[in-house]
């Protein structure tokens, strides 16, 4: 009888064994299968243009394909970046290679550039003063306060006539270089997405096309001075898709990539934007 139990429990030990062995040689394998199948596509974008351009013209494509893609919309130049850099998001879209750059350099990130997708004239618009020929000496401008967008408004100041920079063409260019100023231009320097809040307050300022669109203005009409579809900031400030450094080969990569570049999305941004969002492809 005792060798009866013993031998019982021997074997349900034995089955249990067996039993949770199986169990956690299947999860590791279903881990693996939903890795491999995960068709769900998470992007950081801007709410204007990228997180439309994803939502209303490359979703139906990536949907066709067999994918999910998912906008997650940021008002700010940072967190879309340090959420792809922590692998919160696949991609994001709403930056431009300068930036991107800078971005890595003072952060200490990981991310890269993919292809670029469309171009957003850079401008300058009215607060208090409705024309540039109106100008007061003293006059504020407000400016975005990053490294690279602080540079292209100088540069489409200096284009404007208001001011001249020690070397013209300098993408790193800061109000230090400023050579000559005859209006005395006083520059109030906000993070990019504040700019278009204090417009009323300034004389001018210089948003980024997306900004400008978000605070009701209209980028073909309403600039005071804009930057050339083909001149230096064109290729320069082409907006990119970005992963973190390694998924550039990646198949969600891959598929969003094929998306952007499509025949669709470049009716969908030429139909809509007219001129004030510019496809480069």
């Amino acid at each position: 009888m005792r060798n009866k139990k013993i031998l019982g429990a021997l074997l349900a030990v034995t089955t249990l064994a067996t039993f949770g062995l199986a169990g956690c040689g299947n999860s590791g394998s279903n881990g693996a299968a939903s890795k491999e199948d995960d068709k769900t596509i998470t992007v950081a974008a801007s709410p204007t243009p990228h997180a439309e351009i994803l939502n209303k013209a490359a979703k139906p494509l990536v949907e066709k394909d067999g994918y999910k893609l998912v906008v997650k919309e940021f008002t700010d130049y940072v967190q879309p970046n340090t959420a792809t850099e922590d692998g919160e998001v696949d991609a994001n879209y709403f930056q431009h290679k300068p930036y991107l750059d800078n971005f890595n350099k003072e952060k200490g990130t990981h991310l890269v550039s993919v292809e670029g997708i469309h171009f957003e004239p850079f401008g300058l618009y009215p607060g208090k003063t409705k024309e540039l020929k109106d100008l007061q000496d003293g006059a504020t401008v407000a400016v975005p306060n990053d490294a690279t967008n602080e540079a292209r408004a100088l540069l489409l100041l200096q284009d404007a006539g208001l001011i001249k920079l020690k070397d013209p063409k300098d993408i790193n260019a800061t109000p230090k270089d400023i050579t000559s100023n005859p209006k005395n231009l006083k520059f109030k320097e906000l993070e990019a997405a504040v700019v278009p809040t204090v417009i009323k307050d300034v004389d001018i300022a210089a948003l980024n096309g997306n900004y400008a669109i978000q605070a009701g203005f209209d980028p073909t009409k309403d600039t005071l001075a804009t930057e050339k579809a083909d001149g230096l900031a064109a290729k320069t400030y082409q907006n990119i898709l970005v992963v973190k450094e390694g998924n550039e080969n990646t198949a969600k990569t891959k598929e969003l990539k094929k998306a952007l570049k499509s025949d669709e999305v470049r009716d969908y941004i030429n139909k809509n934007y007219k001129g004030a969002v510019v496809p480069v492809f």
